[in-house]
């Protein structure tokens, strides 16, 4: 089982859109795939048309909920749906910090520490399914952490612009802490995301990025990105001169996936 999460302590720069296709690819192809929505604003949960009142994702976490009470199935027109499994988020979620300080004792006598709750958690499931696919918060909080330790690759969509190329130094050197002391095989993967070609600035950013990271093909900024979100339609679905679809296509080749 490989674990990907999409991460970026930015908002706005298509993690949830990232999650969206990766884990429809990946059923595509024939994969049981699960998907975890560890972001309280439930974005992902929606697009993959689950919705719930309450996440029971902390409780999982620390152990009080088995694994079979919070996976659902997802729900979709297309045949690659009936591959997707969810572990759904709310904004319940966004107690999570609270219940982990209150289970302290617990979690060490389980996890030893807070930040392998996840791994752990996610040890025990490892036969059921081929991939598992993370969405995380905007913020460099618990739910991140978790997901960095736990993850073999970590894919980070960010802009071609000053503000969100700033923001990756933060997150890149969490990544560093985590790789050298919870997860020394884990690797990451910057995908410039909504990208304007036709924009100078952004062509010499993705220069710079190029030069300092792994950097994928980029996946442009166009309006049938959003038709895709909107109509819970994967992008490998769009027709055959699909701006989009190529892009993608191109992305997951790079990838491997």
């Amino acid at each position: 089982m490989k674990v990907i999460s999409i991460a970026n302590n930015k908002g706005g720069v298509g993690k949830t859109m990232q999650c969206f296709q990766l884990a429809t690819h990946l059923a595509n192809k024939g994969n049981r795939v699960l998907v975890i929505d560890l972001d309280s604003q439930a974005n992902l949960s929606n697009t993959l048309g689950v919705d719930v009142q309450r996440t029971l994702i902390p409780e999982w976490l620390i152990g009080d909920v088995p694994f079979d009470d919070i996976m659902v199935p997802t729900v979709g027109k297309y045949d690659c749906f009936e591959n997707i499994f969810l572990v759904p988020s709310s904004r319940h979620l966004a107690s999570l910090s609270k219940l982990l300080i209150l289970s302290e004792s617990e979690i060490r006598k389980n996890a030893g520490r807070k930040e392998r709750l996840l791994k752990t958690r996610l040890a025990k499931i490892s036969s059921r399914f081929d991939y598992v696919v993370i969405d995380t918060p905007p913020v460099l909080g618990d739910e991140l952490i978790m997901s960095l330790v736990a993850s073999d690759h970590i894919l980070i969509p960010t802009q071609a612009q000053d503000y969100s190329i700033d923001g990756l130094e933060e997150l890149m050197d969490t990544f560093e802490i985590i790789k050298e002391s919870e997860n020394s095989k884990l690797k990451f993967s910057i995908i410039p995301s909504m990208f304007n070609g036709r924009r100078k600035i952004e062509r010499v950013r993705m220069e710079e990025l190029s030069e300092m990271f792994d950097v994928t093909p980029p996946i442009r900024n166009l309006v049938e990105m959003q038709e895709s979100i909107s109509l819970k339609k994967p992008m490998f679905k769009m027709g055959k001169r699909s701006k989009g679809k190529q892009d993608y296509e191109q992305l997951w080749n790079s990838l491997g996936l």
